[in-house]
């Protein structure tokens, strides 16, 4: 895999750190510069109060790796900012403290709470974010000008803050519904699927059937192997059973995973099923998928296999999932290619690329050489630790 990530989600992170640490050297400049405490109380107040903008600007940045947490770290990061605030203002042995840190990291918390918690969360730590935000420069500089200016700042920020994540919000959303019609799409390709698999089959034990019945009755015709004719029967019947009751399976479900695993190598064989032979390096194996990659990888061997079905006399099937050149690259081969070069196989191929290409990946299919033809999906992997950190995101 390659080391990198999604330009535009790095940069943002470098973003929001480099301002965190550019307000914490700000704020010290401000404390050294400021008169030195007094009183018995005033050592001590020394030795905790600075810490608090470093200690809010480490909680900002750790909403990113505890996103279900947003609430918890948004009531710390107020709590610890106004500690800082009674603290100065119960005692005047204790200079005021620089509040730059402090408010952009509770307007990054009061943001991502918008965004992502429950609308009664979010508006609880929007109002106590805003009381802290503004108390904070009140309480610490007063209210004459210029100083009273500062409130006024920290509020309008506060406003803009709250409107990012509104903004965020609703993008999500979108996001979600748009996934939500996908999906519906998808059980609605299934249900067309399943009826042209019951058909195949169905039609195909009936041919066999009335098959049989005309030898039966032709006198000129040796007596047949009834045993034989039971067994392809059984097992017409059979494999029609076992793929109806993926599909259906499928259409059960409510769950956005069209497989009832996320990890690669059991997303991989689920929609293979018998239909062909699999092979999943050990590197991928037990690779976990976000819900879009399985339900497009998924979708995309289901629309492969039905095209070898509708368009090839296969008689070899091969899929195989590995790594390469920083790709998780999927590859569907089959024998049986009429001597047109495959047209048929262009059915569902838009499709297929368009699934691929909103994660970021490519599709290319098309004949090879010796009859074959070749269906290969790719998509970018990021580090090991977030592999799938290249996704294409919304706002």
């Amino acid at each position: 895999m390659t080391a990198g990530g999604s330009p535009a989600r790095r940069s943002v992170f470098v973003a929001e750190v480099v301002a965190l640490l550019a307000t914490t050297v700000v704020d010290s400049v401000l404390a050294v510069r400021s008169p030195a405490p007094r009183g018995a109380l005033g050592p001590l107040l020394e030795l905790v109060v600075p810490y608090v903008g470093s200690a809010v600007a480490v909680l900002a940045v750790l909403r990113r790796r505890f996103p279900r947490r947003i609430e918890l770290l948004g009531v710390a990061v107020v709590g610890f900012s106004l500690f800082s605030t009674v603290g100065g203002a119960l005692t005047d042995r204790l200079p005021p403290r620089p509040v730059v840190t402090e408010v952009l990291a509770v307007l990054l918390l009061a943001a991502a709470g918008c965004r992502r918690s429950s609308p009664v969360r979010a508006a609880v730590l929007a109002v106590v974010a805003g009381a802290a935000v503004v108390l904070a420069p009140a309480v610490r500089y007063g209210l004459d000008y210029p100083a009273a200016l500062f409130p006024l700042a920290a509020a309008l920020a506060w406003g803009a803050a709250l409107a990012l994540g509104l903004i965020l919000r609703d993008a999500d959303d979108r996001h979600r519904r748009e996934l939500e019609r996908a999906r519906t799409e998808d059980r609605l390709q299934l249900a067309r699927d399943l009826h042209d698999l019951v058909a195949h089959h169905v039609t195909g034990i009936v041919v066999r059937t009335r098959a049989a019945q005309a030898l039966a009755g032709n006198p000129a015709v040796p007596e047949q192997d009834h045993l034989e004719f039971y067994d392809e029967v059984e097992r017409a019947a059979a494999e029609a059973l076992t793929a109806t009751r993926g599909l259906v399976g499928l259409l059960r479900s409510d769950d956005p995973m069209p497989a009832p695993s996320a990890v690669l190598g059991d997303v991989v064989r689920t929609a293979v099923n018998s239909a062909a032979s699999v092979r999943v390096s050990d590197d991928v194996e037990r690779l976990l998928l976000p819900p879009q990659v399985a339900t497009a990888l998924h979708r995309v061997l289901m629309e492969a296999l039905t095209n070898v079905r509708r368009h090839a006399r296969a008689t070899d099937v091969r899929v195989v999932a590995g790594i390469e050149d920083g790709k998780l690259v999927l590859v569907v081969d089959n024998d049986g290619v009429p001597d047109d070069g495959g047209d048929g196989h262009g059915y569902g191929i838009t499709g297929m690329a368009e699934r691929v290409t909103a994660l970021g990946g490519e599709l290319t299919a098309g004949p090879r050489d010796g009859g074959l033809w070749r269906v290969t999906a790719s998509v970018p992997l990021g580090p090991d630790d977030d592999p799938f950190d290249r996704l294409p995101r919304g706002i």
